[in-house]
Formats: structure tokens, C-alpha cells, sequence
């Protein structure tokens, strides 16, 4: 990906994400860039959806945004995910992104 980090990118107000997942985590937390990706710890387990469900709902948390505003483009059957933001309110220190 292009941009500031080789992870993500800005594509207007979206910020477009690669996102490597752990699910079953002790908690949620982003742990910062990572191999080229955003690692994220979740406490969801991949079964039925949970995972990604569940990595929406903290992503749209973290970023100051609706649940609706956070999209899975690709991976949703893998740990390796590229997620959209839609207009995020608030940039997380760990996920070191810059702005637009």
C-alpha cells in the first residue's frame, strides 16, 4: 500500500488499512505495525463471522466512527484483512498513522 506506511493508505476521507488479526487474544488491542500490516489482537474467536464482527466493532470504536463506517475489502476468511475506514475521527498513537 502507498501513503505514509507501507500498510495503509488515504483514498480521500477513508483510510484504507492492512490489518493482520489474532483472534483469541487475552484482549483487544492494536499492537502497531507489524511485517507490513497493522496487528490487531482480538479476544473474538474465527468461527461463523465472530471474528470479523467483533474486529468491526473495536475498529469503529478506536477510530471515532459507526460500525457501518468500517468495511472488510478483503480477507475476511484469513488472519491477513485490508479493511476501509470510512472519515475516522481519532487516530490511535499505537497504529502510529499519520494524516491525511
Amino acid at each position: 500500500m502507498s501513503g505514509s506506511g507501507d500498510w495503509y493508505r488515504w483514498e480521500g476521507d477513508d483510510l484504507v488499512v492492512a490489518v493482520r488479526v489474532q483472534p483469541r487474544a487475552g484482549r483487544d488491542r492494536i499492537d502497531g505495525p507489524h511485517g507490513g500490516r497493522l496487528k490487531v489482537r482480538i479476544t473474538a474467536p474465527p468461527v461463523d463471522g465472530k471474528a470479523n464482527a467483533h474486529l468491526v466493532r473495536f475498529l469503529a470504536k478506536t477510530f471515532g466512527v459507526a460500525k457501518g463506517a468500517v468495511a472488510v475489502e478483503a480477507g475476511a476468511t484469513g488472519r491477513d484483512k485490508r479493511l476501509r475506514i470510512h472519515g475516522p475521527k481519532t487516530l490511535p498513537a499505537e497504529a502510529a498513522i499519520g494524516p491525511k
